[in-house]
């Protein structure tokens, strides 16, 4: 091989090594001890959740996106997406029902607790910030796709200090949409709920998705293996969905620039 074909290769495994997510994995048995115990509807985080949807709904109800990235910053949300991503990859079915079912139980209680709030507040007005998580665009899908993975990268290595999980939280922004629902129901605004709860499907799919990828590439053991047939049926609804969430969003990005 000449010296360019050499140079090719050196900087072909130079890239690989650099951008290898193996590297500095956690183990396996880590990585769904962390995912799992994330995911759990307990006690504790529902306190928490409601909590945190207490305070993101005075910092959307008030316009303080200080107060609203503190919300955020405390919710627990994210970790039923993420052990649902790794109950899909590992097909272990009963597992991904289970942590589906608490993430709708989270998002319902998030709801009521955001409507009582706005039914209980004196300030009616839609403010600013209610108003900016009403029209999602193909920017969000961005977001929450690559935040999803920055989130899921952050969760598998080995250093149990992660500091990625909060700036995750903050730019996926899970909580908003959720209050802005409650404000919504709350306050019989039909037409923001429709654009609010989209950029929750958004964040929540994308997140899910970019979850999926990186924990097949770090080949996480799997129940069984799947047939052909099930991989096929597998991709072809993992490519329809997609298609199907992201159209409304890039109509909306075309309409914003015409």
């Amino acid at each position: 091989m000449d010296d360019d074909g050499n140079k090719k290769a050196t900087v072909k495994d130079e890239l690989n090594r650099i951008f290898s997510l193996s590297g500095d994995s956690a183990s396996n048995e880590e990585i769904r001890s962390r995912l799992l115990d994330g995911g759990q509807v307990t006690g504790t985080n529902m306190c928490v959740l409601v909590c945190a949807m207490v305070i993101a709904s005075v910092g959307l109800n008030v316009s303080s996106t200080a107060v609203i990235i503190g919300a955020m910053l405390i919710s627990p949300l994210m970790g039923s997406i993420l052990a649902s991503a790794y109950a899909s990859v590992a097909a272990d079915y009963s597992l991904l029902r289970k942590h589906t079912i608490g993430f709708g139980i989270q998002i319902a209680i998030s709801v009521t607790a955001a409507a009582i709030y706005f039914l209980l507040s004196p300030v009616k007005e839609p403010t600013v910030e209610l108003l900016a998580r009403t029209s999602p665009t193909f920017f969000d899908v961005l977001i929450a796709f690559f935040g999803g993975l920055a989130g899921i990268i952050g969760q598998t290595r080995q250093d149990k200090a992660n500091t990625v999980i909060p700036g995750v939280a903050i730019a996926t922004a899970l909580m908003p949409p959720l209050c802005t629902c409650g404000y919504s129901i709350a306050n019989g605004r039909w037409d923001m709920l429709l654009g609010a709860g989209y950029l929750f499907i958004i964040n929540t799919y994308f997140i899910f998705m970019s979850a999926g990828i990186i924990l097949s590439v770090l080949k996480i053991p799997k129940m069984r293996d799947l047939t052909p047939k099930e991989w096929k049926t597998r991709r072809f609804r993992m490519i329809v969905n997609t298609i199907l969430i992201m159209l409304p969003s890039i109509a909306a990005v075309y309409f914003m620039m015409h």
